[in-house]
């Protein structure tokens, strides 16, 4: 039976594909294993693309104490969403990813610290989004007015070889300005430098004491890949790419079939 190489203090999860179902489901046997972890004293929390209320519903179900990170990191709130701290990118480079993004034919979500902004709430995945974060976006045809608010912008698209393409190209043309990553196949987030998953884990090791080589990180999507590699330890889901997979420490099942769960059970609490 695999065990970790050293204690585990915190748990920190991925929610989209890897807490949650692909139909936003929190199964009980997902609830019973973060009971399992609180009674072992092992802390949980949770990061995502999401923003902060969009994480709420899961608050009172799990029981949460710990700080969430939205936006990738680039919003940390308390679980009563008292902001911690909000990470903005600067306005040239919301500008220049816009620029980007539309040169691709790549329609741009922006998120501010209050508001979520798209430019046609009848395009795809709009409706599912606002079905998962539970609250409306407001359609806009300028961004102008909140550039200097802005802490992520999604690219939305189904042509998953493009969308590739632009989270390359968006790396590239960014540099150290800005973080971008696939969050989904059909979504490049981009976010302030130091909103990513890795950074997640730095900021949780300085809010809660905790070393990040007392935490284990769970997740599916290459945004998941930097919290890997900060974490002492990480589980991969089942449906994750071989890329990211061969990332973290162990694989566990997928989203579909309670991959967190058993995830869990295993690797932290040792169960068979």
């Amino acid at each position: 039976m695999p065990r970790p190489p050293h204690d585990i203090r915190l748990v920190l999860a991925d929610v989209d594909g890897t807490l949650v179902t692909r139909e936003k489901i929190l199964t009980p046997r997902a609830i019973r294993a973060v009971q399992a972890l609180r009674e072992r004293d092992i802390l949980f929390a949770i990061t995502s693309g999401r923003p902060p209320r969009g994480m709420a519903m899961l608050i009172e179900p799990l029981e949460l104490t710990t700080p969430l990170a939205g936006f990738n990191g680039g919003m940390m709130v308390q679980p009563d969403m008292q902001l911690i701290s909000a990470l903005r990118l600067p306005r040239a480079v919301a500008e220049k990813t816009l620029t980007l993004l539309k040169e691709h034919g790549v329609p741009a979500w922006v998120y501010t610290s209050q508001d979520w902004l798209v430019p046609d709430a009848s395009a795809p995945h709009v409706a599912r989004e606002q079905w998962t974060v539970k609250f409306p976006p407001r359609v806009t045809s300028s961004y102008d007015d909140v550039l200097d608010d802005i802490i992520k912008i999604t690219g939305v698209s189904d042509d998953a070889e493009l969308m590739r393409r632009v989270a390359d190209t968006l790396a590239q043309e960014l540099g150290a300005s800005a973080s971008a990553a696939l969050s989904q196949p059909y979504y490049v987030d981009i976010t302030h430098p130091d909103a990513n998953k890795g950074g997640v884990v730095h900021t949780l090791e300085r809010l809660l004491k905790i070393p990040a080589t007392a935490m284990l990180t769970v997740g599916d999507q290459p945004n998941d890949v930097l919290m890997f590699r900060a974490s002492g330890t990480s589980i991969a889901m089942g449906q994750a790419t071989e890329s990211v997979q061969t990332s973290a420490t162990w694989t566990t099942a997928s989203s579909e079939e309670d991959g967190f769960a058993k995830g869990i059970e295993r690797f932290v609490l040792g169960e068979d």
